[in-house]
C-alpha cells in the first residue's frame, strides 16, 4: 500500500509518497539497541538503572593499542587507505590466522571493514540470491536473520536445546538442507549463549557441508579470545576441505575492548572476498586508517592478545563464576554454563504466567525484561530477540560490584513473582 500525505509549503499544496522499500519493511529493528537506548534514557532521567544489556567490554582499550592510534594521528596517518585495508594490517591478520588458527592465506584473501558486522552483511549480500536459504542455529545473534532478509534470502532457524549446551544437532542440520541452502552461519563462542563448538562437532558439520556443493559457511569468530579453559577454539576454515567453503569473520571490538574503533575483517577464498570488496567500495570504502594502525598494535600484543587480553578474560571468568553460583541458587532458573564470550542466557520461563502487582501478567521474555526494568531497575535483553523466548540475556561485561548489585535486584524481583504465584 502506498502511503501518501498532503503537505503544505508556502502557498502550495502537494502530495508526498512516504512508502518504504519492501526490503526495509521486512527488517526488524534491533531489540538490543532499543533496550540499551531505553535504559540510557532512564539513567539520564536520574533513575539508577543497572545496564547489563550491551555487549561491550567495560575495560579501556589497552594502552599500547591506544598509543598506536594516537601516534597515527600525530604522524599524519589520517588519509584513505586502500579499500581492502592497508597491506600492513592484512599481512598482520594473515600472520595471526596462521599462528593462532591454522589458516594459511594471503593478503588478497583478506578484507578489512568498519566492524565485523559490516563484514558479515557484505558476505551475506555477496553470496546469497533471492530465494536462497540462510541456515541459522538458534539462539542466534539478533542481526543474522535480518541480514538474510536484506539479501532477499530466507532465514531458516534451527533450534537448539539448553540441555545440549545450545549446540547444533548435526542430524537436524542435515534434515533441513536443500538445493536452496546457500549459507550456514556458525558462531563460536556464541552470542548470546556463550557456548563453544567442540572440534568433534565441527568435524561432523564439515562432513555434512562437503555433501552439499552450494552450501557455504560463515564462521563468526568475534569472541574467539574470550574463552574459558578447558574449552578451546577451532576455526572452521582450518578443517580439511573447508577453507574453500568458509568465510571467516573476526574483529577487534570484543577481545581488545575496541568497540568504538569499528574494525573487523573477512578472510576467505579470493573470489568471495573480492565480491565483498566490490560492495564495500560502493558502501563505505575502506576502514579508518587510524583504527587500522591501532589494530596492527593489537595483533602485536602476542598470541591470543597476550597479557592484556588474558587479564580481561580472567576478570570475565570471575564474573561468570559469580553469576553461575548466584543463579544456581535461585528456584526456577535454568542455564548452560558459558564456555566463552561474556553472556549468561537464563531460562526464566518458570516465571511466565505469574502476575506482578501493579505490572500485570509475565507472559514472555519481553514482559519479564520490562518487569525487571520497572521493578528491579536492571536492563536485560529478552530472549525472543535471539530466537528463544524462554530465556533472557545478561551481559557480564560489567564490574563484579555492579553484577553483585544487579543480582540482588533481580533476585528480589523474582521473589516477588514467586510470592504472587503462591497466592494464585
Amino acid at each position: 500500500m502506498t502511503a501518501v500525505v498532503k503537505a503544505v509549503t508556502g502557498l502550495d499544496q502537494f502530495e508526498l509518497d512516504l512508502s518504504l522499500s519492501p526490503r526495509v519493511n521486512s527488517v526488524k529493528p534491533s531489540k538490543t539497541l532499543a533496550i540499551i537506548d531505553q535504559a540510557t534514557a532512564l539513567v539520564q532521567a536520574g533513575i539508577p538503572v543497572i545496564r547489563l544489556a550491551a555487549g561491550e567490554p567495560d575495560f579501556d582499550t589497552p594502552t599500547a593499542i591506544a598509543e598506536a592510534g594516537i601516534n597515527a594521528i600525530r604522524e599524519g596517518y589520517t588519509r584513505y587507505t586502500p579499500n581492502v585495508g592497508s597491506l600492513e594490517i592484512r599481512e598482520a591478520i594473515c600472520h595471526k590466522l596462521k599462528e593462532e588458527n591454522g589458516i594459511s592465506c594471503t593478503p588478497d584473501q583478506i578484507l578489512v571493514s568498519n566492524g565485523a558486522k559490516q563484514s558479515i552483511l557484505q558476505a551475506v549480500l555477496a553470496v546469497c540470491s533471492p530465494g536462497d536459504e540462510v541456515i541459522i542455529p538458534a539462539p542466534y545473534w539478533v542481526s543474522y536473520p535480518e541480514m538474510a532478509r536484506v539479501a532477499d534470502a530466507t532465514p531458516v532457524i534451527l533450534p537448539t536445546l539448553i540441555s545440549d549446551n545450545f549446540l547444533l544437532d548435526p542430524k537436524l542440520l542435515e534434515s533441513k538442507l536443500s538445493e536452496k541452502s546457500r549459507l550456514l552461519i556458525l558462531s563460536s563462542p556464541s552470542n548470546p549463549t556463550g557456548s563453544v563448538c567442540p572440534k568433534k562437532l565441527l568435524e561432523q558439520i564439515a562432513q555434512i557441508i562437503a555433501r552439499h556443493p552450494r552450501l557455504l559457511v560463515l564462521s563468526d569468530e568475534t569472541y574467539e579470545h574470550i574463552i574459558y579453559a578447558p574449552a578451546t577454539h577451532t576455526s572452521f576454515a582450518s578443517l580439511p576441505g573447508m577453507w574453500e567453503r568458509t568465510l571467516t569473520v573476526n574483529g577487534f571490538s570484543k577481545a581488545f575492548a575496541m568497540t568504538g574503533w569499528r574494525l573487523g575483517y573477512l578472510a576467505g577464498p579470493k573470489h568471495f572476498v573480492k565480491a565483498c570488496g566490490k560492495l564495500q567500495s560502493q558502501f563505505t570504502s575502506g576502514a579508518s586508517s587510524i583504527s587500522q594502525k591501532a589494530a596492527v598494535a593489537a595483533l602485536g600484543l602476542g598470541h591470543s592478545g597476550g597479557e592484556a587480553v588474558a587479564t580481561m578474560v580472567k576478570a570475565f571468568r570471575e564474573r561468570r563464576d559469580f553469576l553461575v553460583k548466584s543463579f544456581g541458587e535461585v528456584d526456577g532458573v535454568k542455564f548452560s554454563e558459558p564456555q566463552g564470550a561474556f553472556y549468561l542466557f537464563l531460562d526464566l520461563s518458570a516465571y511466565y504466567g505469574t502476575e506482578a502487582a501493579g505490572f500485570g501478567i509475565i507472559e514472555n521474555s519481553e514482559s519479564l525484561c520490562r518487569y525487571l526494568l520497572d521493578e528491579g531497575q536492571v536492563a536485560l535483553i529478552p530472549g525472543n530477540a535471539f530466537g528463544d523466548d524462554s530465556c533472557i540475556r545478561i551481559s557480564y561485561a560489567a564490574s563484579l560490584t555492579t553484577l553483585q548489585a544487579a543480582v540482588e535486584r533481580i533476585k528480589k524481583a523474582l521473589v516477588s513473582l514467586r510470592r504472587a504465584a503462591a497466592h494464585v
